[in-house]
């Protein structure tokens, strides 16, 4: 990636590991979106073909909407925060949801069998039109990335408490951690919708890859005990000591603890 100069903050990167997601509205220009949207409605066939494991300034030629996307300020900032430096491109896709088109994707998760605890791939959702309710909108479920399922598990569930359906500006990107609950909701506008997507896998250690001079804020712990209403209380602290071990890893830091939870299911007497 090509700046350093919009780096996430650790509570930001505290509020991800804690709810799967990044959102930044109406970071891409306009002129960007509206030479994306005919592009986005050739389909597949408008995008170049990248095999998986290709490094970004290969996969996207200089000059290409890809390319353009992926080198905002923002965008390449907090790329570089979530997987470090010089990601590859695991694949991308146009996701094309078509007016009054009667059903809904189920509810799923991607990475089925992906059960790294001190790494993780970031997806890159791009909205190029402005979503509003009646459009659908893509589905997700708060803090549920670290909660790992067979892939369409979820997909019996029609609605869970917390849940959130995407709607945002033109030009809105949502980086997401591979393993969140997520869905594309029906259209049930006259207008087609458009959502890109690229999935990053990074290439170098994710360790104090953002701006960590905020990183003993108080505020980082308060991020990693939050609670999200899907999951009942008690059993939410599987999420927070998931979180734990995600941050622990992403700091390098094996002491980092919140109420001794994970200190205390870590102890291994010695015997005498």
């Amino acid at each position: 990636m090509t700046t350093t100069k919009h780096l996430l903050t650790s509570v930001e990167m505290a509020r991800f590991v804690a709810n799967g997601f990044h959102r930044m509205d109406a970071i891409v220009p306009s002129d960007l979106n509206e030479r994306a949207l005919p592009v986005f409605d050739a389909g597949h066939q408008s995008l170049p073909h990248v095999d998986y494991g290709t490094p970004v300034k290969r996969a996207f030629p200089e000059g290409s909407i890809s390319r353009e996307l992926v080198e905002l300020p923002e965008v390449a900032g907090a790329l570089q925060s979530l997987i470090g430096a010089d990601p590859t491109v695991d694949h991308h896709a146009i996701h094309i949801r078509e007016p009054h088109e009667g059903s809904a994707q189920p509810l799923h998760g991607d990475a089925i069998i992906d059960t790294r605890q001190d790494a993780f791939d970031v997806q890159l959702m791009y909205y190029p039109q402005e979503v509003t309710a009646d459009m659908g909108g893509t589905l997700s479920v708060p803090g549920s990335h670290l909660r790992r399922t067979n892939e369409s598990d979820t997909g019996r569930y029609q609605n869970l408490r917390g849940q959130t359906r995407l709607t945002c500006p033109a030009g809105t990107v949502v980086l997401l951690h591979h393993g969140i609950w997520h869905g594309g909701r029906r259209n049930d506008s006259d207008i087609r919708r458009y959502m890109y997507k690229i999935r990053f896998n990074p290439t170098v250690p994710q360790v104090r890859t953002w701006d960590v001079s905020d990183l003993d804020d108080p505020q980082v712990s308060a991020e990693l005990s939050a609670y999200h209403p899907w999951s009942e209380h008690a059993t939410s602290r599987l999420e927070i000591h998931n979180r734990i071990k995600v941050w622990r890893a992403l700091t390098n830091d094996p002491s980092f603890d919140i109420d001794y939870w994970a200190t205390r299911v870590a102890n291994r007497p010695g015997r005498v």
